[in-house]
């Protein structure tokens, strides 16, 4: 059986995925409290709610992959507008667990911005003795019905080349009327009718049920105006279920706390059918 750690795991769309396609998850890292009481609402393995730099690394079990999935909110274009662009020293800690467990293979997902820090980039794709494929795009749209370009960094002991890829495959893309609930008691803000009115700089963004909803995003949790679904009967917000299925999660897949709580975990999550195609990548290594 081939194990895995997962560090940075928020509400375990990376983790789902890697379980589904055959890979054992051994342990969790996070440090959000409402996160973690997620994961050990939805998963059977050991969940550790600490802080990843202030534990050591050869005191820990092994595993033969390692899975980062370090905040992205650095790397993204956003940042940007802020002024926080610069970086994020969370990666080191996660290079740091590589190079001293030297695993079989590592993992990285993070934003296609990542790709512009030379110096992150470095430390991830430089270390010796590993073989590294770079992938950016890998689009969420290739399996569900969202716009959700990221970079997977792939490093591996032994050459690793014959990777398979979804769009290679003709099949049906799914559409948001897919995943739409019928007639759901969704909440809507008064500022979503402002916003569809004009009041705020910038439009929502409103998908129809044969369209491709954009990024979820984290930021859903204080405002759904941004995002809208045109069900055929109204134009709304999404339902808390109908997110988590933009982003893959199963209809039995709980979130701790409010549904404000459970928007900002399934905004920051890695969509699961991505994970599940990086863990059959991984299984096509290993086997």
């Amino acid at each position: 059986m081939i194990t895995a750690k997962s560090y940075f795991s928020g509400a375990g769309g990376m983790d789902l995925g890697i379980l589904e396609s055959g890979i054992q998850i051994q342990e969790s890292f996070e440090i959000d409290k409402k996160a973690v009481q997620t994961l050990k609402t939805n998963f059977h393995h050991e969940i550790n709610a600490c802080d990843i730099t202030q534990i050591t690394v050869l005191d820990q079990q092994d595993a033969d992959v390692y899975i980062g999935t370090f905040p992205c909110t650095r790397y993204s274009n956003i940042a940007d507008i802020s002024g926080t662009r610069t970086g994020d020293d969370l990666f080191l800690h996660f290079f740091r667990h590589i190079a001293l467990a030297r695993p079989e293979a590592y993992v990285i997902e993070n934003v296609p911005g990542m790709r512009k820090f030379q110096v992150v980039m470095e430390c991830m794709t430089r270390l010796p003795d590993y073989y590294v494929r770079i992938e950016c795009p890998v689009n969420a749209n290739w399996w569900l019905p969202q716009e959700r370009k990221r970079l997977i960094v792939i490093g591996t002991k032994k050459s690793f080349d014959n990777l398979d890829y979804p769009m290679a495959i003709d099949h049906t893309f799914p559409k948001v009327g897919d995943i739409l609930e019928q007639n759901p008691n969704v909440h809507i803000p008064e500022y979503v009718s402002r916003r569809l009115n004009g009041a705020y700089r910038d439009k929502p963004i409103i998908t129809k049920k044969d369209g491709i909803a954009p990024t979820c995003v984290a930021h859903y949790a204080k405002d759904r105006s941004t995002r809208l679904v045109d069900d055929g009967n109204r134009i709304r917000p999404y339902s808390v279920l109908e997110y988590q299925r933009l982003q893959g999660f199963p209809d039995w897949f709980t979130f701790s706390g409010t549904d404000s709580d459970a928007y900002r975990q399934i905004g920051n999550a890695v969509p699961v059918d991505m994970g599940r195609w990086i863990g059959q990548q991984l299984q096509r290594y290993f086997n």
